[in-house]
């Protein structure tokens, strides 16, 4: 059940009554009108627009309409008042009982907060997509983190979500990592070698090296590299990938695909490709302006195979081949996409660093040409993240060698924390990450204080079953809620009646983070009324020698559980039962 929803039918009902009874000209077109909160809570319970966007159509004084509206809506049981502010901004107060209701709500309905708003539509979600030559580090931890809670969002807005992982394996860093891994298989023959600038020489390897030899021996000792570069390649990147999935599961992280670069070479896939676009009339034979910060003198122009990509919105355009023939970097990533578009999904979601903030403008080129403008693509960036302890640098074990790695990350904290804490900025703010706030106990750390009110929420449970209490759901649901009626009371659960449109919201903005802000809201309203019970004894949850009342309490902050933990579900993480 959305509040906000059900308002904004009845506003709309309600200006289809005032055009039949010919207050309102007809044929006015309503899709701006929005039932929202306002700015400031003090002035009711939500605020409509509906005058002022109709005004200038209508050819009326937005006073006029507003005051024809108001007098209509208040016939609506669920409407206690309507005041009119400014030149026709309409707020409204709900009757208690629309609150009350809505706590029955949250504890019968399974469902509660989910939306249909998605209409099943087919949403591909690729992430993380690292180059298979290492473990993943704590860069590709935030993507990781906000394509997967962005992945569980859409599915809990009602699309039918795929997560993908493109795995670059295509490229002439593959190659390198073959190089690294055969190095290590020489060492597991105790030889020793030299490290080549540029090869990979992390820790990680030396398992890899002791398994190739394990499997193949020392035939490839003396072997010149043609012989097994393609080979020891194969191997080496199955045993990253091997590698990566452990990674993503110590983030209780599971793909639905593994798609590889490689797939798209000598299978006529990037040729495809590329033909669409040219039947489009898009690719041309051409040479490129020097790059930006060339001096001419440093620049060679050569003819290459160019895609249009100035067309469809980029800033010039992009060559798909080189000349001599061979494909670019853009190349295979337009094959993918376009196997993603025949694939038949109706949106993509790209998640990539903040270091391919260039690659932007032309892969939505390449996917609107490609699509014909069909299929929308939305590029997510995710910024660095800074790791501390106590304000300071915070230096860790170096497995990777360069770089401290997610598996580094979640072993010191736990997967919960790094989860939530990885989604309290917008994915393309910075973030910092420092290990010791994330785990403190305090209001300041919002991992812990979403946490501690769930397990406050069991703690009063347990206490009421052992004071003979009944507290299953469809007791609670029971209960008088006409009870609830402190204002401090009635605030919390205009607080949970929030949350389905917060989901529809974030949803629609591809924003996971404001999940994780909402439910530091929720629980700082159920700490603040945990606190006023302190004070006055008739909000505390468990009213002795009156089940009753206790229940109807009781009822309230199951339901903000209940959201927190569908809530938390979504951000991919495990509700805390207690806190220790």
């Amino acid at each position: 059940m959305n509040i906000f929803a059900d308002l904004r039918t009845l506003v709309i009902d309600t200006l289809a009554g005032m055009e039949r009874d010919g207050l309102l000209p007809a044929g006015l077109a309503t899709d701006a009108v929005s039932v929202e909160p306002p700015r400031d809570a003090g002035h009711g319970d939500m605020a409509t627009n509906a005058a002022m966007v109709l005004a200038k159509p209508a050819g009326m004084k937005p006073r006029d309409i507003a005051d024809a509206l108001a007098a209509r809506l208040t016939d609506d049981p669920r409407v206690a008042s309507v005041d009119i502010a400014g030149p026709g901004f309409l707020n409204l107060r709900l009757a208690d009982t629309v609150w009350q209701g809505l706590v029955v709500n949250a504890l019968t309905d399974p469902g509660f907060g989910r939306s249909t708003m998605g209409g099943q539509e087919k949403v591909l979600v690729e992430y993380v997509s690292a180059n298979p030559t290492g473990p993943l580090h704590v860069g590709h931890t935030r993507g990781a983190v906000f394509g997967d809670a962005l992945a569980s969002l859409l599915d809990y807005a009602g699309y039918d979500v795929t997560r993908e992982y493109y795995i670059n394996d295509g490229g002439a860093q593959v190659d390198v990592l073959a190089r690294s891994v055969y190095l290590r298989y020489q060492e597991a023959h105790d030889l020793s070698v030299d490290w080549p600038e540029g090869t990979y020489p992390g820790d990680y390897l030396i398992d890899v090296g002791e398994a190739l030899k394990a499997k193949v021996g020392d035939i490839w000792l003396d072997a010149p590299e043609d012989v097994w570069l393609q080979e020891v390649r194969l191997f080496a990147t199955e045993a990253m990938m091997d590698l990566i999935r452990s990674d993503l599961a110590k983030l209780n992280i599971t793909m639905d695909n593994f798609y590889s670069e490689k797939s798209l070479y000598g299978t006529g896939k990037i040729e495809k490709a590329i033909a669409q676009l040219d039947a489009a009339g898009l690719i041309y034979r051409g040479t490129l302006e020097p790059p930006k910060g060339k001096m001419p003198e440093d620049w060679e122009p050569r003819e290459q195979t160019l895609f249009k990509s100035t067309e469809h919105g980029d800033d010039v355009d992009r060559p798909v081949q080189k000349s001599d023939g061979a494909w670019t970097y853009f190349a295979p990533d337009i094959a993918y996409h376009y196997d993603k578009i025949e694939r038949g999904f109706d949106s993509l979601i790209d998640v990539f660093g903040a270091d391919h903030g260039g690659y932007v403008k032309r892969m939505k080129a390449a996917v609107s040409a490609l699509s014909g403008g069909r299929v929308p693509l939305d590029v997510k960036l995710t910024q660095l993240v800074k790791l501390s302890k106590n304000g300071e640098p915070f230096k860790m074990s170096k497995r990777a060698g360069t770089f401290i790695t997610l598996s580094d990350v979640v072993d010191e904290v736990g997967a919960d924390v790094t989860r939530f804490h990885m989604l309290t900025r917008k994915n393309d703010a910075p973030l910092d990450f420092d290990f010791a706030k994330v785990t403190e106990q305090s209001k300041d750390n919002p991992v812990f204080y979403v946490q501690y009110a769930h397990a406050r929420v069991n703690s009063v449970l347990r206490k009421a079953r052992e004071a003979g209490i009944a507290v299953d759901d469809a007791t609670l649901a029971g209960a008088d809620l006409t009870k609830l009626n402190h204002a401090a009371e009635l605030a919390v659960a205009r607080k949970v009646a929030e949350w389905p449109r917060m989901v529809e919201i974030a949803a629609k903005g591809h924003e996971p983070h404001k999940i994780a802000f909402y439910l530091y809201d929720l629980a700082s309203d159920l700490h603040g009324l945990w606190n006023l019970g302190n004070a006055e004894t008739d909000l505390r949850f468990i009213q002795d020698g009156d089940n009753a009342t206790s229940q109807a309490k009781i009822a309230l902050i199951r339901a903000v559980q209940v959201v927190i933990a569908g809530g938390l579900g979504i951000l991919g993480v495990t509700p805390a039962e207690e806190m220790r």
